[in-house]
């Protein structure tokens, strides 16, 4: 099985790989914690020589990468993280099948677990964009990035949530990420989405 596929199948119905239905360690954890939960998870395995950024790529046409990281998502801001995860990123990257917020959704699920796809689901959407005037905007100033870009931010009881897809005019999303993060860290990532 090539690795798009092996990818695909934990990503996307959570078997293939094998990914446990409990997540090991989320954002709040230590770094080492959460090395060792991404070592042992075969979805999300670093390769020699990875840490905390693992990538995985099928060719030009298909990409997979997950970062754990110290910072809070968006611009670099000085926190004191005192060795604490911040923020888990999935980003994925498919010209061939296409990624909806649907696959990022059940990309939650696979990786970790019912308890946190259920946070997810039941989470107020704090922020959503664009709007239909933002987007006429962006599309009338000749910004494709700006008027391609689709996304939420969420606040679960547990979790703050950022899905990004990048949409194309033919109605197939090659792209998009979710991102899991400290809530503590809400209201600098929605004060910077907007912003930009």
């Amino acid at each position: 099985m090539g690795i798009h596929k092996r990818w695909i199948a934990a990503l996307t119905i959570g078997a293939g790989l094998g990914l446990s239905s409990i997540a090991q360690a989320l954002p709040g954890q230590g770094s080492d914690e959460v090395l060792q939960w991404m070592k042992s998870n075969p979805g999300i395995r670093p390769s020699v020589g990875e840490k905390l950024t693992i990538r995985r790529n099928n060719g030009p046409s298909q990409r997979m990468s997950f970062e754990a990281s110290l910072l809070a998502p968006g611009r670099i801001t000085p926190l004191n993280s005192s060795g604490r995860i911040r923020s888990e990123t999935l980003t994925l990257f498919d010209m061939l099948y296409g990624v909806s917020e649907a696959r990022l959704e059940e990309s939650i699920r696979s990786v970790y677990g019912l308890e946190v796809h259920r946070d997810f689901q039941k989470a107020q959407v704090i922020y959503s964009y664009p709007s239909a005037i933002a987007e006429n905007q962006a599309i009338r100033a000749n910004q494709p990035i700006a008027a391609a870009l689709k996304g939420e931010l969420r606040k679960g009881d547990r979790y703050a949530y950022w899905v990004e897809i990048l949409r194309n005019r033919e109605g197939l999303n090659y792209g998009g990420k979710v991102v899991v993060f400290l809530a503590e860290d809400l209201p600098k990532v929605e004060s910077e989405i907007k912003g930009r």
